[in-house]
């Protein structure tokens, strides 16, 4: 009996390490699949990978729920696993957002020096953004089929065989590795094959660190909400940008603005596990007293 057990196991611990390969890769080759002249900022290309990631999105949970174990399946729904549920859906909205903010506190006060903010409380600035493709993918569907593939189904599949932990850290290297595409299209466009694989393996590492944040996001929350605002919220303001603050000439100015980046940092790190308690989501799917894992 332990035998067999222990094959079940070992069955899904391979099983999950190649499905979260397989949807990788699928995921990438899927943007791939269509003949264009045009540039990934092209409205045709656009549109054309808007339904690659929406036949993605049908087929990632399938890799989920042939590669859950009986005895998961028989404590939670295949709609828990994938986190999609009401219960603490409220918090799990605005408490990862807030989190996320108080990391970005430098870029954001830059933005209420330089004026962006009043932009937010404009009507025609959302309403002009809405109607470009380009806003539609980077703050809305990229992060939503990103966050559904790469987190949703692979994260519950991961949590099996690994230690929480661990999953968190293995989960992104998957979502970091797929970003290396943007190779091919930055030398498809004249870049320098040397210059896109420095600024792909810079997007890499930052992807990867970010992908850990969405992992932890959604193990401690038990929503899919939450990696997907934060993910949203992050595409929205860019990487912090430092050049901006060298080019303030006041000393005590930039010395302020670097201490704000450190300050949201600092405040982020501190924060970072309370903000995130599973009880204040009313999550009992992927964590028991001590963190997160199955109740198997």
């Amino acid at each position: 009996m332990e035998a067999q057990e222990l094959n079940n196991n070992q069955y899904h611990c391979i099983y999950a390490i190649l499905s979260c390969l397989l949807l990788s890769i699928t995921y990438v080759a899927s943007l791939y699949v269509w003949s264009s002249p045009h540039t990934r900022e092209h409205s045709s290309t656009i549109k054309k990978r808007f339904f690659s990631v929406f036949i993605m999105a049908l087929i990632s949970p399938v890799f989920l729920y042939f590669g859950m174990s009986n005895k998961v399946l028989e404590k939670v729904t295949i709609w828990e696993l994938l986190g999609l549920r009401w219960s603490g859906l409220f918090q799990a909205i605005f408490i990862p957002l807030l989190l996320t903010m108080i990391l970005f506190l430098g870029p954001l006060c830059l933005q209420g020096l330089n004026g962006q903010w009043k932009l937010y409380v404009e009507p025609m600035y959302w309403l002009g953004n809405a109607r470009t493709l380009i806003w539609w993918r980077n703050l809305v569907v990229a992060p939503l089929s990103e966050e559904w593939t790469f987190r949703a189904c692979m994260l519950p599949l991961l949590l099996q065989c690994f230690s929480p932990t661990t999953a968190i850290f293995i989960c992104p290297l998957f979502f970091g590795v797929a970003h290396f595409h943007h190779v091919v299209e930055r030398t498809k466009v004249g870049m320098e094959f040397k210059h896109a694989v420095i600024l792909s393996t810079f997007q890499f590492i930052y992807t990867t660190i970010f992908g850990a944040y969405a992992a932890f996001l959604f193990a401690k929350t038990g929503h899919f909400v939450a990696p997907f605002a934060a993910h949203s919220f992050c595409n929205h303001m860019g990487f912090p940008d430092l050049t901006e603050v060298m080019a303030y000439d006041n000393f005590f100015k930039r010395a302020g603005f670097f201490s704000l980046f450190v300050i949201g940092l600092v405040a982020w790190c501190y924060l970072l596990t309370p903000l995130t308690n599973p009880s204040w989501f009313n999550n009992n799917i992927f964590w028991d007293k001590n963190f997160i894992q199955f109740k198997t």
